[in-house]
């Protein structure tokens, strides 16, 4: 299924996608953020087989037009990369004309620095531009400028680590819940099967589970995933178990 007619549908194939600067975060905060969302039975996109270039693969633009909620871990060094420059111009694109979620945190670096690009933060990004056209180094900066407006987590207000990510997946999770994911209304003859597969999943039990899905190439695998993870997250919500 193309962007475009998931989008239509209200479906998608990633709850949610993280644009970063890999060596500010991906050790330390991302790690912890990726733990308690899959904890907390949030599917997180992941990048790491994806090689990095100066241009942004067409994969990864696919991941992010597929993707409900992105989130822009904003660090220091963020705009020294053209690739996270480029990922974050599509991301405000698909809020724009895709009516996409985009969520903020402001890792170490003021919003005022992100919007105005200044501080230590505009110094890395000046560098970035120096050697690329005034178009495209205007595109960034507007980008810089409407994403530094969006508000988030600013990590600078909160006492510890654990509890700003703990309360960004909650936030998420609220997200992924109130927003439509698969519509089955009228589909004659699904409600039952969904109810055998929710009877399968033992949802009650809240211990740890392993689901294996086996068949030929095609079968929609992809689909049958999110449509569980759908399930988990409506019973951990319903439940209370975070």
């Amino acid at each position: 299924m193309d962007s475009s007619s998931s989008s239509t549908l209200g479906t998608w194939r990633y709850p949610v996608f993280a644009s970063f600067h890999g060596p500010d975060v991906r050790k330390t905060f991302l790690s912890h953020l990726r733990k308690q969302f899959s904890d907390n039975a949030i599917m997180m996109y992941d990048d790491q087989g994806i090689e990095r270039s100066q241009i942004i693969s067409p994969s990864l633009m696919q991941a992010i037009r597929e993707s409900r909620i992105s989130i822009v871990v904003l660090s220091k060094n963020y705009a020294s990369s053209r690739w996270c420059l480029d990922e974050l111009v599509e991301i405000l694109k698909c809020k724009e004309d895709l009516g996409k979620i985009v969520m903020t945190i402001f890792y170490d670096v003021d919003p005022s620095d992100v919007r105005k690009q200044t501080g230590e933060f505009g110094s890395v990004f000046k560098e970035t531009c120096a050697c690329i056209s005034k178009e495209e180094s205007e595109r960034w900066s507007k980008a810089l400028n409407d994403v530094g407006n969006i508000a988030g987590e600013h990590f600078l207000n909160w006492n510890t680590e654990a509890n700003m990510i703990e309360k960004i997946a909650r936030d998420v999770f609220n997200k992924l819940n109130a927003s439509p994911s698969w519509d089955f209304d009228g589909m004659v003859g699904l409600e039952a099967h969904l109810r055998e597969v929710e009877s399968l999943l033992h949802l009650d039990y809240i211990g740890v589970k392993m689901i294996g899905i086996y068949g030929p190439a095609g079968i929609g695998e992809a689909v049958i995933i999110v449509v569980l993870m759908s399930m988990v997250r409506s019973c951990i919500y319903k439940n209370n178990f975070f």
